[in-house]
């Protein structure tokens, strides 16, 4: 009899311990974030060389900012390149590329385009020498130019074939800003066109340089930051955008980009739009 009652109490006590041991799983596997994957392409200020750190440059403040301001989606980075990054966005080994505009290569390549909220553009750049002003960027087609392998450049259509940009522009391609603005400065090469942001932070860093460079008034491109969200990501575009909306009601947008002459807009709301691979 009481050996029988010992039984039925260990029986209880492990039905118990089973029980509880469920629940905890179930509650561990509900409460776990879903990862979102970014890609992480070398786009300085924006993402600087992340096969060494991802998270080096204005990409990591921004994820470390959306994990802090949410917990239901965990947000990482996977490193790729400029023309590895559209297989990777098909085959689903990176859910959202960022920092993108549609007329990037994105047309017909399903997903949503998720207006970002932040304005850069692109600027040309030449040596100064005496008597050389604005004029001097009128004419491209007769100009040395360094330029970015794999960038989308507005003067040239968008198109980024490097046979095509040497063969009509006489262009040398490099793969850094920096080597752009180094061939200029030497004389190697008559303009580069760069990134409004990566100069602006190297003006302050070598404020010298101003005597040293003509910057164009003229624009190649102004752009809109796009995030390019894939048909499986495990986030939804409205929840996504609400993020974003989120770091910009809260200030984060501003501290993070402000500094490098990024305009952020104070809101986008319904800006989200879906393309087909069709489009």
């Amino acid at each position: 009899m009481v050996l029988a009652s010992v039984y039925d109490l260990i029986y209880n006590v492990c039905g118990m311990l089973g029980a509880l041991l469920l629940a905890a799983l179930f509650s561990t596997a509900a409460g776990a974030a879903e990862e979102v994957l970014i890609a992480a392409v070398h786009f300085p200020p924006y993402v600087i060389k992340p096969e060494q750190d991802a998270h080096r440059g204005l990409l990591g403040e921004l994820v470390a900012a959306l994990n802090k301001v949410q917990s239901q989606h965990r947000f990482g980075l996977r490193a790729t390149s400029l023309n590895r990054r559209f297989d990777d966005f098909r085959q689903g080994r990176v859910h959202v590329a960022i920092f993108e505009n549609p007329d990037w290569n994105w047309q017909g390549i399903a997903g949503t385009r998720i207006d970002m909220g932040l304005e850069d553009a692109e600027v040309l750049v030449a040596r100064r020498e005496p008597g050389r002003d604005q004029h001097y960027f009128d004419n491209l087609m007769n100009k040395r130019m360094a330029l970015f392998n794999g960038y989308h450049y507005g003067f040239a259509g968008f198109n980024n074939d490097p046979k095509w940009l040497e063969q009509n522009f006489n262009a040398v391609l490099t793969y850094s800003h920096e080597s752009n603005l180094r061939l200029v400065l030497l004389g190697r090469v008559d303009m580069a066109p760069i990134t409004r942001s990566w100069l602006g932070a190297r003006l302050r860093e070598q404020p010298q340089l101003r005597e040293q460079l003509l910057v164009s008034d003229w624009e190649d491109q102004r752009y809109r930051h796009y995030a390019i969200l894939s048909p499986q990501a495990p986030i939804s575009a409205e929840d996504l955008r609400n993020t974003l909306q989120l770091l910009r009601d809260n200030g984060e947008m501003k501290r993070i980009f402000a500094p490098y002459g990024i305009d952020v807009r104070p809101n986008v709301a319904g800006s989200s739009a879906t393309a087909s691979a069709s489009d």
